[in-house]
């Protein structure tokens, strides 16, 4: 196997770790985290298919009326919608092919921090943040705070969780979570939801954000960093410090 195909492998499993630390974390809200033939499962226990997620690991194995019964029992047993990725060329039979989430890698010794611009302060976030940290969060993602404040609020706390809070001039415009988690992929952290308010954007607090959310957990012993640029510019401000791109993820929904 090449250096390449082996480090997009630990990602992909690697992305599996860190949703399945989310489902865990929701057990007690409706959600939860299992593995099945072929495949990893989690649920937030939302109403929301970009939160209840499944990771094949080999598609060809994946029993779908079994997931889709595990689903169906979620919430209470009310069910949620749900989606699935699988490595890029896999073959998945099910569904309808959404999109294709582009992963990133960071080794730590590729690792390039960045400093905060003047004016700009990153911190963690408190409990008494969840508010304003929901706020940006759904301003910053164009989502409702009534559906992003369920997804957010049981990080502050977790085990494993980081929630950064980024402010200018005193101002709060910047949120970014990320999730350290010890699974089949070893000690690796997860970027997540680094979304900065429009008028602060082209600051680099977002990059900002991420370098410092980097240097706690590799501090702490994480030999691996992933996250799925949402744009050629979000890949770009990543690749500075130091992320190269990996293969993908493809998204299947309609299941």
């Amino acid at each position: 196997m090449s250096g390449a195909s082996a480090l997009a492998e630990r990602v992909w499993s690697a992305h599996g770790d860190a949703w399945q630390a989310e489902g865990r974390l929701r057990q007690s809200r409706g959600g939860g985290a299992v593995a099945l033939p072929g495949i990893r499962l989690m649920s937030s226990g939302l109403p929301h298919a970009q939160w209840n997620n499944g990771d094949g690991t080999d598609p060809a194995r994946v029993d779908v009326e079994a997931v889709r019964a595990w689903y169906a029992a979620r919430a209470y047993g009310d069910g949620v919608p749900w989606g699935v990725c699988v490595p890029v060329g896999s073959q998945f039979a099910h569904g309808q092919h959404v999109f294709r989430k582009r992963c990133m890698a960071l080794l730590p010794d590729r690792f390039r921090a960045v400093r905060a611009s003047p004016g700009v302060s990153i911190g963690d976030a408190l409990p008494a943040d969840v508010d304003t940290f929901a706020r940006i969060d759904a301003a910053a993602f164009e989502g409702t705070v009534e559906q992003t404040h369920p997804w957010v609020a049981p990080h502050f706390g977790a085990t494993g969780f980081i929630v950064a809070l980024a402010t200018l001039d005193g101002e709060p415009v910047g949120v970014a979570t990320a999730i350290h988690a010890d699974d089949r992929a070893g000690q690796c952290v997860g970027i997540f939801g680094v979304g900065v308010l429009g008028h602060a954007r082209r600051r680099g607090i977002g990059g900002a954000m991420t370098s410092w959310l980097l240097e706690k957990v590799f501090a702490q012993g994480a030999t691996l960093a992933h996250l799925n640029p949402d744009s050629d510019a979000a890949a770009r401000l990543y690749a500075r410090l130091g992320f190269i791109e990996t293969a993908g993820l493809d998204v299947y929904g309609d299941l």
